[in-house]
């Protein structure tokens, strides 16, 4: 696939306004004002994003829009009250108010045994990120210098090729152009001193396929490439092409009759399951009790041929990052081994809260990936559709039935009827329902045509069986 030759970038001019040097400056600031009000701890972070975001429809520009945003936020802790504000001016004045205004919502503020910054020990201290450094580069920033013409004239590109694919491709909801970058910087009285810069970029579009007659049918679909390097971006030709095969394929869409068979999740849409696994073994939803995985550390709650890894150390990766949002360390680790739950989300609230360490997963979980020991390199969607036989191939999720406390899971879908193998017919206008504790033990197979969404890498999943409420 040809990739996009972004426009060179002078290493003197990253676009910010602010420099990491600044960002420490108020952070150490705010921190000495907490301090000499009586706070028994406190933690502050400094952050500037700036982008680009460009849209133009059937050729035409629709929007250039340039962001840029700033902020300043400060925790304090007073014994085990805590109190927080933030603010967008960086005047001495503004963050004096801003670290008094925390100071006053934490002496007001209800006790909480378990409030407080990280232990010591948990710390990513400036020690630990030297030595860190010394083996590991991450790589997230990667500024580009794209101006809104040249975004512009991407975005048509894409969107004309998805309109050249096919004279049923008729229209369109535009395609779009997205350069952004951030940086921070955040300190607490616990010895967390760190910061660093990252980037994302993205290219989509969203054709319009049709079918001519008096009651003419029309199906969208959308594609799109989203990376920290604009190098790594799809080109424009190829992402337009496949949005445009997308819609056309959901042409002659019709109903089925209510049933139960086997579903096959495209791997767009299967990075949803690990998700709500994620969400069900996050402390928050386990110490409020509010988790359809509850004392589940242990048990086994997938195939035992599948395993979920997390690592926060993938170069270039959106979930990669050296220690989380309280500065804690990160490790790579196996959160599921051969099915079994090996470990929980944790913060160190909600390890505190459920007499546990913190995992290093304020913030969100980095960079997971769900696998299978069974899966072949030659296990891509064709391969799976044999898997699958007779059944249902979702490639579209309507909805937010999902119920996180019961595992009661209920989606509008559309997607193919697979017959022996092969795709029939498109299929709209129906409900796929089950619970996700026998979904997650039902996944038969995963494909080896993994897909990245944010943090998520996952193939294709094929789960035993559903049911499918059609006409």
């Amino acid at each position: 696939m040809k990739k996009i030759a972004p426009p060179p970038t002078s290493p003197s001019h990253q676009g910010f306004s602010y420099s990491p040097e600044f960002f420490e400056g108020l952070v150490d600031s705010a921190l000495a004002h907490a301090k000499k009000l009586g706070a028994t701890h406190a933690g502050a972070e400094a952050s500037e994003g700036c982008g680009l975001s460009v849209s133009v429809r059937k050729g035409e520009l629709e929007n250039v829009e340039r962001n840029r945003d700033k902020s300043l936020g400060v925790t304090v802790y007073v014994g085990h009250r805590r109190g927080n504000a933030s603010t967008s001016d960086f005047s001495e004045k503004a963050i004096q108010q801003t670290v008094q205004a925390a100071y006053d919502i934490a002496r007001f503020t209800a006790e909480d045994p378990m409030a407080g910054l990280p232990d010591e020990a948990d710390i990513a201290t400036p020690e630990y990120q030297r030595e860190w450094r010394k083996t590991h580069d991450l790589d997230l920033f990667h500024p580009w210098a794209i101006e809104g013409q040249a975004a512009a004239e991407l975005a048509r590109r894409c969107e004309a090729a998805a309109l050249k694919t096919s004279p049923r491709i008729t229209n369109s909801e535009g395609a779009g152009v997205s350069a952004q970058q951030s940086h921070f910087f955040s300190a607490h009285t616990s010895g967390f001193r760190g910061g660093y810069a990252s980037s994302r970029h993205s290219l989509s579009v969203s054709p319009i396929a049709s079918l001519p007659g008096k009651n003419a049918e029309m199906q969208r679909d959308a594609w799109y490439s989203s990376m920290r390097c604009a190098d790594d971006l799809a080109s424009p030709e190829a992402i337009g092409r496949y949005a445009a095969e997308r819609a056309l394929s959901r042409l002659g869409a019709r109903k089925i009759a209510t049933t139960q068979c086997p579903v096959l999740f495209e791997s767009t849409l299967a990075s949803g399951l690990l998700g709500s696994l994620v969400q069900a073994l996050s402390g928050g939803a386990l110490y409020r009790r509010s988790s359809f995985l509850l004392d589940s550390l242990g048990e086994r709650v997938l195939p035992k041929h599948v395993d979920v890894l997390e690592d926060p150390f993938v170069k270039r990766g959106k979930g990669s990052s050296p220690f989380d949002d309280e500065g804690v360390k990160v490790q790579a680790r196996k959160v599921i081994d051969a099915g079994h739950v090996q470990g929980y989300f944790l913060s160190t609230y909600s390890a505190r809260k459920l007499g546990m360490q913190t995992t290093g997963n304020a913030g969100g979980s980095h960079n997971l990936s769900l696998t299978s020991r069974l899966t072949h390199a030659g296990d891509d969607l064709d391969a799976m559709l044999e898997k699958l036989g007779t059944g249902l191939f979702v490639t579209e999720l309507m909805g937010q039935g999902v119920n996180g406390v019961t595992g009661d899971y209920s989606r509008g879908a559309s997607g193919f009827w697979v017959a022996r193998g092969r795709i029939a017919f498109a299929v709209q206008e129906i409900t796929i329902a089950g619970n996700l504790k026998d979904m997650l033990k039902g996944i038969e197979a995963i494909g080896a045509d993994a897909y990245n969404y944010g943090a998520k890498t996952v193939g294709s999943v094929l789960i035993n069986r559903m049911k499918v409420a059609g006409s």
